[in-house]
């Protein structure tokens, strides 16, 4: 349950985002906020429903399944509850509306717009948990009241926002603050790559100390259980912070965990179920799962885990924009949508990324952790001459809780599973060879593959493939909105400079001539004009009498130096080498930084002078 609401918070964020708020919003505030009543009435309605079918199933005694049947249902409405929650971002514009508020710090600080919309999710979340306690008390028989256990949800999802939320928080306060310098820095890949690894850093070794108070874990008392925990870890030569009681759910759950990579900033954590319901060596081969988890350093690889995921939305998110601008059939859909261009662009942008997200987390990360908790269940061998009491731990879970020991979970086997493949290994402890050597080889697998990521990532960034599809995709861009708006100069202009940049003289020129059709006297692009003309190394569009004309009637209208500059070099092309000069002095006068380049123009029309001279 709790890496499922990890995966839909995330999501949530995701939504979040990547939606850009559009200039107008599809309904006035008191026709959003109407419609935002029903959505929750409507979802309301249709989570009691569902559970009322099972509440009705279990009434008439038919157990069979229904443990299946109510983490469907439950699975169902939390994605419903996503989807209602993109209906409110994308339809309903709430974000737009949140920044369109008087409300100053909304404007400053978008975390606080997310945590609004993150409530809401929670919100519906909450109905959910409401609904479903009725069928969770029945098919689990348990006396946890319907306070409890919603507030043990919430509490089990909560951690999961915390580090976004304090990486959100933390660059919207610094954004707020007067430290230029700073900013600039974080503004780059470099300062951004940084400001995560430090925060990363930071979260690595906070992050377990404040998810344990927000827990309410309290120390393990003296006695029988916490010495029999300690001189097991002593003997597996683990070190941590303390050894907490977890209660979750009441403590009703046998469950036990660990938080934290860092001795100093680690804690194991364990229910009160636990230490009622085990036998003394189940209780030990429970703590001895955990240990395995220590020791073969699974928390360590989940760190790098979501480091990859970085790298890999760092790698791909040029190309998904520009799949989204290239393709003619995306494009299509976003103009017969109906819906305004950046709405529309988002929302398939936001689509790619969840599905890329659920690929990556659900398929990927899934394995990993199915895998890492069977090598952690293995793991009792180390200690044990046997893996029986864990087995028999795996049979009281299915016991005293209503679980299914066939139920099927992206993140862990199956109960059943798990005690088939300990089985095996106790007959033949070639399956832990096996299955511990299948790991190495995963992991060494993913670690190739995020570096070839890296590597993708980084020329798409900063090598000439990512370059080119910069200008390509820039290209796109302006075509699409010179389609739309046919009669902007300035989309015309912008299209030259790109142009211009991949040396395609002859649609830099068409570009820049249809701005001079629409505005004559526009005199940055005059001057590109006459630069290209009288620069151009292509012989076909080297004609210095035409830029001398244009790059004139430029100066005219506009005298800053790079105008004066331009017009410098055009008298250079045609022999007028005195004519550069002047004007090129008159360029250098009013330039105030950055005057080398005007000194090495002057100079080079200089000895062209003088060159003249001592011809003549």
């Amino acid at each position: 349950m709790m890496f499922s609401n990890l995966i839909y918070i995330i999501i949530v964020v995701l939504i979040y985002a990547t939606y850009q708020p559009s200039e107008e919003t599809n309904f006035t505030f008191p026709e959003t906020f109407i419609l935002f009543i029903f959505l929750l009435i409507l979802f309301t309605w249709i989570t009691w429903v569902q559970f009322h079918k099972i509440n009705k199933k279990a009434a008439s005694g038919r157990f069979q399944r229904l443990d299946n049947q109510y983490n469907n249902v439950l699975t169902r409405q939390s994605i419903m509850a996503v989807v209602f929650i993109a209906i409110d971002i994308y339809g309903l514009n709430l974000t737009s509306f949140l920044s369109l508020s008087r409300i100053p710090f909304l404007k400053q600080i978008p975390t606080l717009q997310a945590i609004f919309l993150i409530c809401i999710f929670f919100f519906y979340m909450a109905v959910i948990w409401i609904c479903g306690y009725k069928s969770y008390r029945k098919i689990y028989m348990t006396d946890l009241s319907r306070r409890s256990y919603i507030l043990s949800n919430i509490s089990l999802s909560v951690p999961v926002l915390l580090p976004w939320l304090l990486l959100s928080g933390f660059a919207d306060i610094i954004d707020v603050l007067p430290f230029e310098t700073l900013k600039h820095f974080l503004a780059t890949t470099e300062g951004e790559a940084v400001y995560f690894l430090l925060f990363l850093l930071v979260v690595t070794i906070i992050g377990p100390v404040l998810i344990q108070k927000f827990w309410q874990c309290k120390p393990l008392k003296a006695g029988f259980y916490r010495t029999r925990i300690e001189e097991l870890c002593r003997k597996a030569g683990i070190k941590y912070k303390n050894i907490l009681c977890w209660p979750i759910f009441g403590g009703r759950m046998i469950t036990a965990g660990v938080l934290g990579l860092i001795k100093n900033f680690r804690y194991i954590l364990v229910t009160d179920a636990l230490l009622r319901f085990l036998e003394p060596d189940e209780i030990d081969a429970v703590i001895t799962h955990e240990i395995g988890h220590i020791k073969q350093k699974h928390l360590l690889f989940y760190l790098f885990f979501f480091v990859g995921y970085m790298l890999l939305s760092y790698a791909t998110f040029d190309l998904i924009i520009y799949f989204i601008i290239s393709s003619k059939p995306v494009y299509q859909l976003i103009k017969s949508s109906g819906f305004e261009q950046t709405t529309m662009t988002s929302a398939i942008f936001s689509s790619i990324i969840i599905i890329m997200f659920l690929i990556y987390f659900r398929c990927i990360f899934g394995y990993f952790m199915r895998n890492f908790e069977r090598q952690a269940d293995i793991y009792v061998y180390t200690l044990f001459d046997n893996a029986k009491a864990l087995i028999s731990t795996f049979e009281k879970i299915v016991q005293t809780s209503g679980q299914s020991p066939d139920s099927p979970n992206w993140h862990h086997f199956s109960i059943s599973q798990r005690i088939e493949y300990l089985k095996k290994c106790e007959e033949d402890k070639i399956w832990i060879t096996r299955h511990n050597r299948k790991v190495k080889k995963s992991i060494v697998i993913y670690f190739l593959a995020i570096f070839l990521l890296g590597i993708i990532g980084y020329n798409l960034n900063f090598g000439e493939i990512g370059e080119k599809l910069n200008k390509n995709f820039f290209e796109k861009i302006i075509l699409q909105n010179i389609e739309k708006d046919p009669n902007n100069p300035e989309l015309y202009s912008i299209l030259g400079d790109i142009y211009y940049s991949r040396k395609l003289y002859a649609k830099t020129v068409k570009a820049y001539e249809q701005v001079i059709t629409f505005q004559p006297d526009n005199p940055k692009v005059l001057n590109n004009l006459a630069w290209l003309y009288a620069t151009c190394e292509d012989k076909k569009f080297y004609q210095p009498g035409q830029a001398l004309i244009l790059a004139k009637k430029a100066a005219g209208i506009d005298k800053t130096p790079t105008v004066l500059d331009t017009l410098a070099e055009c008298f250079y092309a045609n022999g007028q080498y005195h004519e550069a000069v002047s004007v090129e002095m008159q360029a250098l006068q009013l330039v105030r930084k950055n005057k080398t380049y005007y000194e090495k123009q002057l100079e080079k029309f200089l000895k062209a002078a003088e060159k003249k001279k001592d011809g003549s």
